[in-house]
């Protein structure tokens, strides 16, 4: 399809293009035709009038009143100065006009560190709570188990064997010899209700006039909650030389020899309440006096005030 420029149209184009050379003749592009969609080979003519230089096309944006209003709406906004006019307009290296951004005051990164500083601050208040909460009820756990303490009882001693006579001791200084052979046998019960106990306790001693004649050690053992247990704890001296604690007491073939003694030691128990976290200690000091007939074969037995507990 052919279109061609009336003279009314040229006319009108004549005054706003300046004329630098004589009109030439008009020339025809020829397109594809934007409507065809089926891939017809159908085509429209367009008429152009052929110039010289791009400069004198009427649709160059530096001529005509209709250019000139169509790129002032184009670079409308932010590229148009406050005062309205182009000519004060500055450019850039490129050409191209510059504008005034307006830059956000603040800085993101200062908001940031705002934000992980209050979530350190308030990771460190939950852990710094929940420790306070586990030492308070720690605490109320161990004042809780501070009141179950282990009960001691010494039941019997046991002599088997004892003899008192003259001797020597090892670097051959003569004075009187004791031989000691015997068992203790001790009753511990675990009141806790919610833990077991470990129980030691340091060396059994027989104690004749500031004079260790015998001992023997109880074993450690774990104990459970609410339970009683008896203990079995031998106690030997051989060859004991008594010195000068030996000069009151007086041997003879037939006699009988009765020898004031004293049986102490000290029982400890450890409970853990909590793990390793909370533990309970309880110490219990025993001192028994007692009296020992060498001739005798038969268990002393202690009652309940026959012993102190401390």
């Amino acid at each position: 399809m052919l279109h061609t420029k009336s003279e009314s149209d040229i006319t009108s184009l004549a005054p706003s293009s300046p004329s630098r050379s004589p009109k030439r003749a008009v020339y025809y592009v020829q397109s594809p035709s934007r409507d065809s969609h089926d891939g017809d080979k159908s085509s429209s003519m367009h008429a152009t009038p052929n110039f010289n230089s791009p400069m004198e096309s009427p649709s160059h944006p530096s001529f005509g009143r209709h250019s000139r209003n169509s790129s002032a709406s184009r670079f409308s906004g932010i590229f148009r100065s406050s005062s309205g006019r182009k000519g004060g307009r500055k450019r850039n290296d490129k050409g191209w006009p510059e504008c005034n951004v307006i830059v956000e005051e603040g800085n993101y990164d200062d908001f940031d560190d705002e934000k992980a500083y209050k979530r350190r601050c308030q990771a460190l208040m939950a852990i710094f709570g929940f420790i306070v909460l586990f030492t308070v009820f720690c605490l109320i756990i161990w004042g809780a188990g501070r009141n179950y303490r282990a009960e001691v009882a010494v039941r019997s001693l046991m002599v088997n064997n004892m003899y008192v006579g003259s001797g020597a001791d090892f670097t051959g200084v003569p004075t009187k010899i004791l031989n000691v052979n015997g068992s203790l046998r001790i009753s511990v019960y675990n009141p806790a209700t919610f833990y077991g106990i470990h129980v030691s306790a340091t060396p059994v001693n027989l104690v004749y006039s500031d004079v260790v004649i015998a001992t023997g050690q109880l074993k450690k053992y774990y104990q459970h909650r609410k339970s009683r247990k008896n203990v079995l704890v031998s106690i030997v001296g051989t060859k004991v030389p008594l010195y000068g604690a030996g000069s009151s007491l007086v041997i003879s073939d037939n006699a009988a020899v009765k020898i004031p003694l004293t049986l102490e030691f000290e029982l400890r128990s450890r409970g853990d309440v909590v793990g390793k976290l909370v533990r309970t200690k309880h110490r219990r000091r025993i001192s028994c006096p007692l009296v020992i007939d060498s001739t005798s074969n038969k268990p002393i037995k202690f009652k309940k005030d026959s012993c102190t507990y401390n």
